[in-house]
């Protein structure tokens, strides 16, 4: 799993490529949430377009990412996410707190400058 930052103003967005399994979920959360204690941050968006694969250790990372953003006024959403990974979103029920656009530009725009 390789991760990539891009900050656009108070939003934080996390390109995710490869797998998100057991083997790297710890690094992924402690990588994101340095990011997030940085400050500064409002919003979380996961940009799933480049991920294979993701297991329950993986949804614990979003999940645990959306309860810290809410407690501080923001919120999380995903975007760019293939069918099999879809599937798994649809399974845990993820999208009943986490919003899921087409791709990263409708996410952003869905967000604004998260102001």
């Amino acid at each position: 799993m390789t991760l990539e930052f891009e900050q656009l103003d108070r939003n934080l967005v996390v390109k995710l490529k490869g797998e998100l399994d057991h083997h790297s979920a710890e690094i992924v959360r402690e990588k994101i949430d340095r990011s997030i204690d940085r400050g500064g941050i409002k919003n979380l968006i996961f940009d799933c377009s480049k991920m294979d694969f993701m297991d329950s250790s993986g949804l614990g990372v979003m999940m645990g990412r959306f309860k810290k953003l809410k407690s501080m006024g923001g919120q999380v959403v995903i975007s760019g996410i293939n069918p099999n990974i879809d599937r798994v979103f649809k399974l845990s029920g993820i999208y009943k707190i986490i919003s899921k656009y087409e791709n990263l530009e409708k996410a952003i725009e869905k967000l604004g400058e998260g102001k």
